[in-house]
């Protein structure tokens, strides 16, 4: 593909005139659709060329690095020397099926967690055909007019020809730790590239202000070469589960070699064959030694993450899979999180009248009423100003589909507005046409308010929209019904305020002034006195029917939710009620104000225990999320602005809003919400529940079966015993468990219980004390089992070494398919989940089943595994070992539990 149409040194120094001209562009209207087509054909996407990752055959040969590997394959050549081809052979297969088995599986995770990418697209707004868009990052050419406000990830290398108060974070580009001021004006040839203020470039982020400017560099050509920043990294399968528990297998391996060397000095100085105690080691270590735990814990995982992205939390960051079934606390903000996010003006104080707005959602038909009837709105000049601010005060638009639908192009609660507009008459194109906007103030969280200025009916005017309590004090008078000047009366506004709040609505201030200073620069200087309050919009967003029980779902599992919004406290209260969210003493909220006089020694009980925190700066979230900490919470934090990064950062879970969210934001989560609702935190706090539990099922059930395999060989080497099973067989064993068995727990469908448990503790270990028992007890059964079914078969039934050996590998196969079975629940019976709930579980036990009678009955398994054919009474023996196992352990269950329905809590 080609590069943009000149080099990058040239861009800064050239008047914006000759840049629309080499661009080939135009920056009112931009590209149009015909020439977007053209220019990707010819620059091709806006993406970064993946890096290319260990390759293939590289990944395959690393399953072999490891050290019981390289036993094995000193085993198999030891044994070639020794002319035993057919060990030899068989060890040599294993080895490469298991490393073949690792690699798919490996090649599996990694996929799961790279297919989340395509989940995660970065979005930009472009000005195409004279139309706004939103559009996915990857589809910019150069050419483009993108247009920037305070959160957007820049998605190209642009020149600036539009700026407001522009501020933008270079620092992964430059290292400039301070945001940089930007400008529009050429520059001298020599500037470096930390000084191109009239520049922005792909991958750096805006803090504050809004800007256009035209793409002069897309995809690798760009500075950075880092627009795919969110998923460009190498997939990262590690998580501190993970490596603890990798560090436990290498731990377990080294003491596990030492023993089998012990083992096999002892025997060698008791006078057995060198040969015979090398092949006993070698089936100890294999027995022994979890080789496969660390890469089936990471499979588990990626499969998790796989299941919760169908649930539409995407999982940025793997250790968080851990975190979520141990989160405490949720703290949620509300607009379009736990509430619909399709705000709909329903009341109007204008004039010193309140006016009823009726219809719902973004559907402009509707009436305005006053005292029941409707009426004309243009008779009411006080009411058609306060609308027209709420008109012209506005980035969004209203769309409507091919069906008839309306949807929002922006903000909802400006979308709000226009459709308020709308049914006054006041439609938002012709009155920008009308009113043509000459400087903004853009809205930023610590301000509160948006100001915009217009030139109107020979006049230039600011119309200002924003929190009534920064925009009243600001005003000096405010319009009659007739729409002539009479002085404010503050206490009056903010108890017809206080009144709409307590209905749950969200009400926003309107205020105008004349212009006075020259120039069409807008600046907070101008807006900081001498207001008219135009009056008062009153909106609605109902809260989400499944935010209701998700919530509840939450307190059940011993999860308390949070709401932290900048909405006025009594709105936040009524929302809050309506959702549940509060103890029976009722719903408890706090300011922002408030908040800033507790001292940070006192927060962290009143952090614990409020419900709902209104009117709060997106710095106090940080403050929050730190107190909850010190409190000892495990605490989610949701967040979509620039300033919410600290504490989605802080927070043990960052959960970013995947539709109304920032870059910034999502950069710093570590999971994001395709649909920004909340029912889907809950969703993924049970999935993350649902995970962790199944990985502990699989270790639970794998631990048992190394344990007995090893312990069984270290006992005959110890008392100098025939060994009941050879290394092939043992190999035979891990292999065909790992397919038939081990991953089918993966599968397992969550507990019914499951939401109905406190959070884990994360200090907990991983295995507590009574599955270190209850692995004790499996471990003991299949040596005990393994030892009587040996001695009984050669002393007792006549048969031969290989037989007694096929019983042996059998007792503990089939000990390993009812262990599986009891493992499917820690807590309860194999009846409680349902014996065909997980299906697949049901195929892998028969398919193991069915793997045992053919390495029993055929002919070239028995030369390859030196087995024999077992009569009817080995296999009874074999299933009263098998069913007395399965038995202990669910007796071992019942017991256990039995204490909670005596209402004593059992031990985990």
């Amino acid at each position: 593909m080609k590069s943009a149409p000149s080099t990058t040194s040239c861009w800064h120094q050239l008047e914006m005139s000759e840049v629309v001209l080499m661009l080939k562009s135009d920056c009112r209207h931009g590209l149009s659709a015909a020439e977007v087509v053209r220019r990707q054909k010819e620059y091709g996407f806006n993406v970064v060329t993946a890096r290319g990752g260990t390759p293939a055959w590289k990944r395959f040969l690393q399953q072999f690095n490891q050290p019981l590997v390289y036993l094995l394959l000193a085993a198999a050549v030891i044994t070639g020397v020794l002319n035993e081809w057919v060990d030899s052979s068989v060890i040599f297969g294993v080895v490469l099926i298991n490393a073949v088995i690792g690699f798919i599986q490996e090649s599996k995770a990694e996929k799961a967690v790279e297919a989340l990418s395509s989940l995660v697209v970065t979005e930009a707004t472009v000005r195409r055909d004279g139309r706004r868009q939103r559009i996915p990052s990857a589809q910019i050419v150069p050419g483009d007019v993108v247009v920037l406000q305070s959160g957007d990830r820049v998605p190209a290398d642009l020149r600036l020809f539009q700026v407001n108060s522009l501020q933008v974070d270079e620092s992964p580009l430059t290292g400039e730790s301070m945001p940089v001021h930007k400008h529009a004006d050429p520059l001298a040839h020599d500037v470096v590239l930390a000084d191109r203020k009239n520049q922005v470039f792909a991958g750096t982020s805006v803090t504050y202000g809004t800007a256009e400017g035209l793409v002069w560099a897309t995809g690798d050509k760009t500075e950075t070469g880092r627009i795919a920043w969110l998923i460009a990294d190498a997939v990262e399968l590690s998580t501190p589960l993970t490596q603890k528990i990798s560090s436990f297998s290498k731990l377990l391996l080294w003491i596990i070699l030492g023993l089998s060397a012990a083992a096999f000095l002892s025997g060698v100085l008791r006078g057995e064959p060198v040969v015979e105690m090398f092949m006993a080691a070698v089936a100890l270590a294999v027995g022994a030694i979890p080789e496969g735990l660390p890469a089936a814990v990471t499979i588990v995982l990626a499969i998790g993450v796989s299941r919760m992205a169908k649930r539409r939390a995407i999982i940025r960051k793997l250790p968080a899979v851990e975190t979520l079934g141990s989160t405490t606390v949720i703290c949620s903000d509300k607009t379009g999180t736990l509430t619909e996010n399709q705000m709909t003006v329903q009341r109007v104080l204008a004039g010193g009248r309140d006016y009823e707005i009726t219809g719902g959602g973004y559907d402009p038909r509707g009436e305005i009423r006053l005292c029941g009837r409707e009426i004309d709105p243009a008779q009411h000049p006080a009411l058609l100003e306060c609308l027209r601010a709420g008109v012209l005060c506005n980035d969004s638009q209203v769309v409507k589909d091919v069906e008839g639908r309306h949807s929002v192009q922006g903000d909802p609660t400006e979308a709000a507005m226009l459709v308020a507009g709308a049914k006054a008459g006041l439609i938002h194109e012709e009155m920008t046409d009308l009113s043509p906007r000459l400087g903004m103030i853009p809205f930023e969280s610590e301000h509160m308010f948006r100001a915009t200025l217009h030139a109107l009916e020979g006049r230039r005017t600011i119309y200002k929209v924003g929190a009534v309590e920064r925009l009243l004090d600001r005003c000096t008078d405010t319009l009659a019904a007739d729409g002539s000047l009479v002085p404010l009366d503050k206490d009056a506004v903010r108890a017809a305020v206080e009144k709409l709040a307590a209905q749950g609505m969200r009400v926003l201030g309107f205020a105008r002034r004349h212009a006075s200073h020259t120039g069409d620069a807008l600046a907070h200087e101008h807006v900081q006195d001498g207001l008219t309050f135009l009056g008062l919009q009153g909106m609605i967003d109902p809260p989400r029917r499944e935010a209701i029980a998700a919530v509840a779902n939450c307190r059940r599992a011993g999860i308390r939710v949070k709401m932290i919004t900048g909405d006025h406290a009594l709105t936040a209260r009524a929302i809050a009620e309506k959702l549940g969210i509060a103890d029976s003493d009722g719903v408890q909220v706090m300011t922002g104000r408030d908040l800033e006089k507790v001292s940070d020694g006192e927060l962290p009980e009143v952090a614990h225990r409020v419900d709902v925190f209104a009117r709060v700066a997106p710095e106090q979230k940080l403050r929050l999320v730190r107190a909850l900490q010190a409190h000892g919470q495990v605490v989610a934090m949701t967040g979509d602005g620039v300033n919410d990064a600290p504490a989605l950062k802080q927070s043990d879970i960052g959960i970013a809003m995947g539709i109304a969210g920032t870059d910034v934001a999502k950069g710093a989560a570590d999971m994001i919400l395709t649909d920004d609702n909340f029912a889907t935190i809950e969703a993924a706090v049970e999935e993350g529940r649902g995970v962790f539990d199944n990985l502990r099922k699989f270790i639970v059930w794998t631990l048992p079966t190394n344990v007995g395999e090893g312990s069984i060989i270290l006992v005959a080497m110890l008392f100098g015993l025939v060994l009941p099973v050879v290394p092939v067989q043992l190999l035979w064993v891990n292999m065909a468990t790992a397919i038939f068995l081990g991953l089918m727990l993966v599968f397992e469908p969550k507990e019914k219980d499951l939401m109905d448990r406190p959070p884990r503790d994360p200090k907990l270990p991983l295995l507590t004390i009574p599955l270190m028992m209850r692995t004790g007890l499996i471990s003991l059964i299949m040596i005990l089992g393994g030892y009587w079914l040996y001695f009984y078969e050669t002393s007792f039934g006549g048969e031969s070494i290989a037989a007694a050996r096929t019983a042996v590998i059998n007792v503990i196969v089939m000990v390993e398919v009812a262990y599986l079975m009891s493992c499917r629940s820690l807590n309860h019976s194999l009846l409680h989940v349902g014996v065909f709930s997980n299906p697949l579980a049901l195929v892998g036990a028969a398919g193991m089943i069915g793997a045992q009678l053919l390495f029993t009955y055929a002919p070239f398994m028995q030369h390859l595994f030196h087995t024999a054919p077992l009569d009817a009474g080995a296999w009874l023996r074999i299933t009263g070992v098998t069913a007395l196992s399965f038995a202990a352990v669910e007796l071992e269950k019942w017991l256990r539990f039995g204490r909670r329905r005596e209402g004593r809590a059992p031990v985990e």
